[in-house]
């Protein structure tokens, strides 16, 4: 049966955060959390309490956290209570950037916010300031600046998983 199939079902109906939180345990078979990008990471992740119990669970199991471009604004829930992300470097879109796209037409208008200066303001460290496709690992968290970072970040995963659960 091909793949889609079989998951047909599960696909159509996905299941909510919360649902897959409540059973979660230290032998759950996770190996890794990837968050997406897009602006839309911007609103809702950053405020949720169960996005921030995946990153801690994924983190204090010692599992992969995997995000890319808007996707680290994620790790914003954190805020509240324990991070830890504390001491952690990573690359995401910059916010210089996202300052500059209503002047080239990406967006209408300005953010009200930067993730990037609040991710620093939470103790974690920037590595780039630029889109130049760069990917970043520091121990499990893995991440990448932007769009152009997608397939080095895969890559990066791939080996990153393979070594870890296969070698």
């Amino acid at each position: 049966m091909p793949f889609f199939k079989k998951y047909q079902s599960q696909f159509q109906v996905p299941a909510k955060l919360s649902d897959i939180l409540s059973k979660l345990t230290d032998d759950s078979d996770y190996a890794a959390v990837f968050i997406p990008s897009g602006h839309d990471a911007l609103i809702g992740l950053p405020e949720s309490e169960d996005v921030a119990e995946v990153l801690r669970w994924f983190m204090h199991n010692d599992r992969f956290v995997i995000s890319i471009c808007h996707g680290p604004a994620a790790f914003l829930a954190l805020r509240s209570g324990e991070n830890p992300l504390n001491g952690y470097s990573l690359c995401a879109f910059p916010d210089a950037a996202d300052k500059q796209t209503p002047d080239i037409g990406y967006m209408l208008g300005h953010l009200t916010w930067y993730f990037g200066e609040k991710l620093t303001g939470m103790g974690m460290t920037l590595v780039n300031t630029e889109i130049k496709g760069s990917v970043h690992q520091d121990r499990k968290l893995l991440t990448g600046d932007s769009p152009f970072a997608a397939n080095a970040l895969g890559k990066l995963a791939a080996e990153q998983l393979l070594k870890a659960y296969v070698d």
